[in-house]
């Protein structure tokens, strides 16, 4: 793909470290925007220093995932926008691989093969969200048949990954997501977790979104809330529920609250008993951080009233 073709949309909030991997495995012959949501950590500094080429846009505080990458698309030239997470590391030749499959036209967006750091296969592409699926989450069904596509409904990359390359999925994963440039943004009233769901269900009404095998990156899963998991728990359930309002109204969205908070308690009541067999601190650590989950605010405080898909 020609230079500036390629545009690679990165936000960045407090991971310095893993910012600098992600950039220095970018490689050359692409447009790299970066927008930083007020890290603290010395994110903007390294990429002053260590990456000059990079379009730098340094937001005063931290507006969300979805807005942020918004921004970084207002400013690209690109006629195709990667959208990759500041802990995902491309390997070599995967960016173009990803490319590759957009020279047919009815392809609007992919995702690669991503992995974990230890090499193993990472869930990154998934069926539509339904409240079934919210339910086998959430009672452990999911993980108890992996394998049952009643009980396991939504992740659906390990039988993807035996499948032809490219192959057709319901969506991919925001961490790496490839699409055509203009045809939707990302809707801002999510602040954390689900936009890219949200995002995918409406580029399907322009065409394919595909998952390429061969194409993989690295993700370090989770480095965006490792300072708090647990919020990271409870935003990622505001995320579910404001899916389900936007997209099945206000009855779904209620259903989808109440399966989350009977899975945080359905945590709670499991730790609480695994901490009085064995009086761990990590087991007490856990059930405090479920009754947090249980306990907190039925909307996330922090979402825009202003966002709208673009």
């Amino acid at each position: 793909m020609g230079l500036h073709k390629i545009s690679v949309l990165i936000v960045s909030y407090n991971t310095q470290d893993a910012l600098d991997r992600c950039l220095g495995c970018v490689g050359d012959g692409y447009e790299v925007i970066v927008v930083d949501n007020a890290s603290r950590d010395g994110s903007v500094e390294m990429i002053r220093e260590r990456f000059p080429a990079v379009k730098l846009i340094a937001n005063p505080d931290n507006v969300g995932f979805g807005s942020a990458n918004n921004q970084a698309a207002s400013a690209a030239t690109g006629e195709l926008h990667l959208y990759l997470n500041s802990d995902a590391y491309a390997q070599p030749g995967a960016i173009d691989r990803l490319a590759a499959v957009f020279e047919d036209d009815s392809i609007v967006a992919a995702g690669g093969r991503l992995l974990n750091p230890d090499g193993s296969l990472q869930n990154s592409t998934a069926n539509k969200l339904k409240l079934w699926a919210v339910l086998c989450e959430q009672l452990y069904l999911e993980k108890l048949f992996p394998r049952s596509s009643l009980m396991s409904p939504y992740w659906n990359t390990p039988t993807l990954v035996g499948y032809p390359s490219p192959a057709d999925t319901a969506q991919v994963m925001g961490a790496c997501l490839m699409v055509r440039a203009n045809l939707e943004r990302f809707d801002e009233r999510y602040f954390l977790y689900c936009e890219d769901t949200d995002l995918c269900l409406r580029l399907r009404r322009h065409g394919r979104i595909v998952y390429v095998k061969d194409a993989s990156f690295v993700h370090d899963l989770g480095s965006s809330s490792a300072h708090d998991p647990v919020r990271g728990v409870i935003r990622y359930n505001w995320g579910k529920e404001l899916y389900f309002r936007i997209h099945e109204g206000r009855a779904a969205s209620f259903l989808c609250l109440v399966l989350d908070r009977i899975g945080a308690v359905c945590r709670v009541i499991a730790w609480l008993a695994k901490s009085f067999g064995s009086g761990s601190d990590r087991s007490r650590e856990m059930v405090r951080g479920f009754w947090r989950v249980v306990t907190a605010p039925y909307q996330d405080p922090t979402r825009s009233s202003r966002g709208t898909p673009g």
